[in-house]
């Protein structure tokens, strides 16, 4: 993995997602904006629900589609329910997936810290991330590999390696 080189604002020039399940670094070179604003949450009814009713399971699809199928929707949502329901503290896991998507679509801190939105407004965020996923093209009910076979891309799970004759040849 490399690291994006700063511009002459001292920023990165673009972001680097490691080439974890996909193979190939995607790259942005411009800021963007999110395609929704934090309070949009009624654009989606359906994700809205689900934010509102089980939270935790719409983390766990966020985690599972942001760590590009590294980490499974149930064990990030346990996890997150878990820090809920007996530390408190969920916010800070969902902060630090808030922060990943950033980084994966360099998307602007808006419209404050990460920690501040996710300790305000989780639910919101909640909403916010899963509609950025959903509009970026992700079916969130599918999971990452599937959404990859989906797409007609190759996953590392379902490449085969050469065939290779066995004995010694001269």
């Amino acid at each position: 993995m490399h690291y994006p080189k700063p511009n002459e604002l001292g920023q990165p020039s673009h972001v680097v997602v490691p080439p974890a399940a996909v193979g190939t670094p995607i790259q942005f070179s411009a800021a963007v904006q999110w395609t929704t604003g934090l309070c949009s949450c009624f654009n989606d009814c359906n994700s809205c629900c689900l934010t509102l009713w089980c939270p935790c399971v719409s983390f766990g699809r966020i985690a599972h589609m942001t760590d590009r199928g590294l980490t499974s929707c149930c064990g990030s949502a346990s996890l997150c329910c878990f820090l809920c329901l007996c530390v408190g503290f969920h916010w800070i896991y969902t902060c630090i997936y808030r922060r990943n998507l950033r980084m994966l679509y360099n998307l602007p801190e808006s419209p404050c810290c990460d920690c501040c939105v996710e300790y305000c407004c989780t639910c919101c965020s909640l909403c916010q991330m899963y509609r950025e996923l959903q509009n970026r093209g992700f079916n969130m009910s599918l999971g990452f590999h599937q959404n990859l076979e989906r797409l007609g891309q190759a996953t590392q799970a379902t490449m085969q390696p050469p065939q290779v004759p066995s004995g010694m040849y001269m």
